[in-house]
């Protein structure tokens, strides 16, 4: 019978100390970030455990640091929306970006109904994860109160709803959207209307708000007939812009509070024989990628993810690490003019 020989075995903790010169306590040290180590020691350590390829024991390392070297992204959206709406698809790779030189790993959780929300609170209470990033939060999501009573490193992406006190990262949603509302009014277009986001969210709120006071200051009015309610969805955005087409058959412009939304405004907008921008000019928001495919490309209010998921990672760390500070960040937004205005 032909031997194949013994499998090779994984390098222990031991064995890098004993090619290191030093004591088993020194490669735990090392291995865990402890400042109590010489550089000559540490220099050792980290040669022999390249030499040996050897990998920590993530459990065992927990133990030590009492850390899971992983951070929850938590988005208050059902499967259905995250899955199709490209934007948070774009959050995602930001994060995994901004952690890739880090030893933090990221676990998405998908938590819009209380249920949901009920066994994302308890996951991260037991201990599965060092922070969380927040996102997509609603009116009635009880899941900030709940993560920020178990003193659990939290940061927001978008300004608290209720006017808690979190560290959150934002875009200037209400200066985009007045920036959107100034560029038709420029433009010459005075019946203007506006598809807006969900009520019951920050960005629906703020863009609202953006808007309806840049018109304001324009001395031009927003009657209720050209404002319809739209839920951040491309089928959401083609239903409003029907009702608002039923409403005020007049209007000359829209902003429409998303770029999903936008793309269903103008599939509307065509088939009831309005041309794009000569009868009704489209601004939307996000500048998504479908910003510039869709027909014609579509000016845009652009906000800058790059910029913000590193923001989020970076203030999340920081708490990790120890920090009580509470911090926030509002990151600007620029137009991107494209033939739809």
């Amino acid at each position: 019978m032909t031997s194949t020989g013994a499998r090779p075995t994984t390098p222990t903790l031991d064995e890098v100390a004993v090619l290191a010169g030093v004591s088993r306590a020194t490669v735990s040290r090392v291995i865990n970030d402890s400042p109590r180590v010489s550089p000559s020691a540490r220099d050792a350590v980290q040669a022999a455990v390249a030499q040996l390829r050897y990998v920590p024991n993530r459990m065992a390392r927990s133990l030590v640091t009492r850390r899971t070297d992983t951070i929850a992204l938590v988005l208050s959206e059902t499967n259905t929306q995250i899955f199709s709406d490209p934007f948070f698809a774009r959050i995602v790779r930001g994060v995994t970006a901004a952690l890739a030189d880090t030893d933090l790993t990221v676990v998405l959780l998908a938590a819009r109904d209380g249920r949901e929300q009920e066994k994302a609170g308890r996951y991260v209470r037991q201990g599965h994860v060092d922070g969380v990033i927040l996102m997509s939060m609603h009116h009635d999501d009880v899941l900030p109160a709940v993560l920020a009573d178990a003193s659990v490193p939290l940061v927001l992406f978008g300004r608290p709803l209720d006017g808690g006190t979190f560290s959150y990262v934002d875009a200037d949603n209400t200066g985009g959207a007045a920036m959107a509302a100034r560029h038709l009014v420029e433009q010459g277009r005075r019946r203007i209307g506006t598809v807006t986001g969900p009520q019951d969210m920050n960005a629906g709120i703020d863009r609202f708000a953006g808007f309806r006071t840049a018109l304001a200051d324009a001395g031009l009015p927003l009657p209720a007939e050209r404002c319809a309610k739209g839920d951040f969805t491309e089928a959401g955005g083609a239903r409003a812009t029907a009702r608002l087409l039923e409403q005020a058959p007049d209007l000359d412009a829209v902003f429409v509070a998303s770029d999903p939304m936008a793309v269903g405004a103008l599939r509307v907008l065509a088939e009831s024989g309005r041309r794009v921008p000569d009868d009704v000019a489209v601004v939307g928001f996000d500048d998504a990628p479908v910003a510039a495919e869709s027909d014609p490309p579509l000016t845009t209010v652009a906000q800058p993810l790059t910029e913000m998921t590193q923001e989020l990672t970076d203030l999340l760390r920081r708490q990790i690490e120890g920090s009580r500070e509470v911090e926030t960040r509002i990151c600007d937004t620029h137009l991107v003019r494209r033939a739809s205005a």
